[in-house]
């Protein structure tokens, strides 16, 4: 049986771990930081200095290969912190990070953020659980790839993005992401993408506008993975 919630990352509020003083802490530590579309907030191979909580926009977390061609593993949206693994690891990031749209994020350094782990049960509990979800949600992903058709991975691509442009306050879910994104996050070639989304258009499953995509029957997308 085909399960949605195997294949994307659940929203884990960073704040909710803190107690009243630590919370206190945290705003006084953290830093609030604009970035515009597109911009590359780390590189792979970097070394982290700080976690990000995302505060507005989206962040796709991504790998490159020799020639460049990148390779999205994850999509953090509002609420959705990241960057703490290196940290906690003191390795390189084994991933880029970059701005999918204008985004807002508070930004707190390094030594802030071990301090709050290394007091708090709370939020180092927490934190073990979201990188245990990361990685389950990652070894599904591989399993996808070598496992499903390219029509397959576009279909529970849509889903997954459904989830993560989800907006409580619309009841419409538009996703908003550009083709080459979108096809990094499926992997594949964007003219493969192109054309079956077009099927998917035609079948009226999907609506587009631009870039924008609104998922009109969710029904026949899960249709495509059982």
């Amino acid at each position: 049986m085909f399960n949605l919630e195997n294949y994307h990352l659940k929203s884990s509020s960073f704040s909710d771990a803190l107690s009243s003083k630590e919370l206190s802490y945290f705003k006084e530590k953290a830093e609030r930081i604009e970035f515009k579309k597109k911009h590359i907030l780390f590189k792979e191979g970097s070394f982290s200095k700080g976690v990000y909580i995302v505060r507005k926009g989206k962040i796709k977390i991504y790998k490159s290969n020799p020639n460049g061609a990148e390779s999205i593993v994850y999509i953090y949206k509002k609420g959705d912190y990241f960057g703490y693994r290196p940290l906690l690891a003191e390795d390189p990031n084994p991933v880029s990070a970059a701005a999918i749209d204008n985004t807002v994020v508070s930004y707190l350094p390094k030594e802030a953020f071990l301090s709050l782990f290394n007091r708090s049960d709370t939020l180092a509990k927490k934190i073990v659980i979201t990188l245990s979800q990361e990685f389950s949600v990652w070894i599904n992903k591989m399993t996808v790839f070598t496992q499903f058709s390219v029509k397959e991975r576009i279909a529970l691509s849509l889903l997954i993005l459904s989830k993560v442009y989800q907006n409580n306050a619309e009841k419409k879910v538009i996703i908003s992401i550009n083709r080459d994104d979108f096809a990094s996050f499926v992997g594949t070639a964007k003219e493969s993408l192109v054309r079956n989304l077009r099927h998917f258009k035609d079948e009226k499953i999907i609506s587009t506008q631009g870039t924008k995509i609104v998922v009109m029957k969710p029904d026949q997308l899960h249709a495509y993975l059982l």
